[in-house]
């Protein structure tokens, strides 16, 4: 299988840098795999699972927004938070759904539609990484 490269970068860190088959990215408009020879694209991404596929291996980070830009035999992903699975406080992590939750009913409208999505976001990854933790 052809590999490419892709960097995962978030301000605190270098999370990832190397020769890849797959990534799968959570976009904002749904996600999508990336292998070689993708056409060149900008897009959004969503909190959630991005999973990197190098040999067989599959690698799972947890990604916090960000932006995902594909060019000529490069994926480069700016996250706005990025760490594996292993290294996530889970505690601080369900404090911090606990907070979004409880701020819920200081929102309305628009703001309220977006703040319910992103804590529906937050809770699939809460749910992958309580899943994670059990095997």
């Amino acid at each position: 299988m052809a590999t490419f490269h892709f960097d995962l970068v978030s301000p605190e860190k270098l999370a990832f840098s190397g020769e890849v088959d797959q990534v799968d990215i959570p976009g904002a408009e749904g996600d999508f795999g990336v292998l070689a020879g993708h056409a060149p694209v900008v897009a959004a991404v969503r909190p959630g699972i991005l999973t990197i596929t190098t040999g067989g291996t599959h690698q799972k980070m947890i990604v916090l927004g960000g932006l995902a830009e594909v060019s000529e035999n490069r994926l480069t992903v700016l996250a706005d938070v990025a760490t594996s699975i292993q290294e996530i406080d889970r505690a601080q992590f369900a404090e911090t759904i606990a907070e979004m939750e409880a701020k819920l009913a200081e929102k309305e409208g628009s703001e309220l539609d977006h703040a319910i999505e992103r804590l529906d976001h937050y809770k699939s990854i809460q749910n992958v990484i309580g899943t994670t933790a059990m095997h």
